[in-house]
């Protein structure tokens, strides 16, 4: 059956967590020097209206570690720069490629071309969404502290994608999750009331970074302004001041917690370079691990 990932709330917990496992397996078998060719003779679209670097090479590394091939287009090399309609784009590219990963703004472009596409859609970032990532970032937190859903996870920051997508998987997975983020910058009020109707275990919405990171496993933040947010930089400097993951705040957290970051990070501001550089921060191993869960998101897609 034709299987999409547009955003957690269409996994199960099994799902979820069989995706994480995989990718732990993928990740193993790599660095004992395994050829993988489990997607050999395939190809995947890469359609990105938003720039990346990590997502992209991720991706690719991914597909052709795995066997397959990739095509890259930009915003500017499809027709959506034409404005020709989603649907026609959908049922065009699914006879050209065996699967297509997304980057884009509205969450409306990833789900329009599920419904007409014939190939598995992959949501790569939307602006509602961040599935992949999240996914990726659940890997990092079962390697670095086992059993996720016996652990608290504290998100510090803008109530974005990110933030969005880790609050879905909590209410599948169900782990503790705490938010703290600045009054008018909450995650999508339709999205938190979903999950806390689901959730075995609290999600709860603070002001206070402090509050949240008490007793937290996982500290996790990211950017303050996400892209096509540029023109807000200076005025989002200033109220999320005070969500700063640096050391006063680190000091109030167990020490043990680890830090995560999806990167970029803007040192300095949303994370201090004493803190990205510290042995509590995994945003590096993190981002290895995108590859790695991407190959598992892929094989699972695309395999018949």
């Amino acid at each position: 059956m034709l299987h999409h990932l547009e955003s957690l709330q269409e996994f199960s917990e099994d799902e979820l967590l069989a995706f994480v496992n995989r990718a732990i397996t993928l990740k193993e078998e790599r660095l004992t020097g395994a050829q993988h060719q489990q997607l050999a003779g395939k190809t995947v679209g890469l359609i990105f209206e938003k720039v990346s670097t990590r997502t992209r090479v991720s991706f690719e590394s991914a597909m052709y570690g795995l066997g397959g091939q990739v095509i890259f287009l930009s915003g500017r090399d499809t027709q959506l720069a034409r404005s020709e309609p989603l649907k026609d784009m959908a049922r065009v590219m699914s006879r050209y490629v065996d699967g297509l990963v997304v980057r884009t703004f509205g969450q409306e472009v990833v789900t329009e071309l599920a419904k007409y596409a014939s190939v598995p859609v992959i949501n790569a970032l939307t602006d509602l969404h961040h599935p992949c990532q999240i996914l990726s970032d659940i890997m990092t937190v079962v390697e670095k502290k086992g059993d996720i859903q016996s652990l608290k996870v504290a998100w510090i920051g803008d109530g974005n994608n990110m933030a969005n997508s880790w609050i879905q998987a909590a209410a599948t997975l169900g782990f503790e999750l705490v938010l703290a983020c600045p009054e008018g910058y909450a995650p999508d009020s339709e999205i938190f009331e979903e999950a806390l109707g689901r959730a075995v275990k609290p999600i709860t919405l603070l002001r206070n970074p402090e509050e949240a990171v008490a007793g937290a496993d996982v500290i996790n933040t990211d950017v303050w302004a996400s892209m096509g947010q540029e023109e807000e930089q200076e005025a989002r400097a200033k109220i999320f001041a005070p969500y700063q993951v640096n050391s006063e705040l680190m000091a109030k957290a167990p020490a043990d917690a680890i830090v995560l970051h999806c990167l970029p990070a803007h040192r300095e501001e949303e994370i201090t370079e004493t803190v990205l550089e510290s042995a509590q921060c995994v945003a590096f191993d993190q981002a290895e691990n995108k590859m790695h869960m991407h190959k598992a998101i892929l094989e699972k897609l695309l395999m018949p």
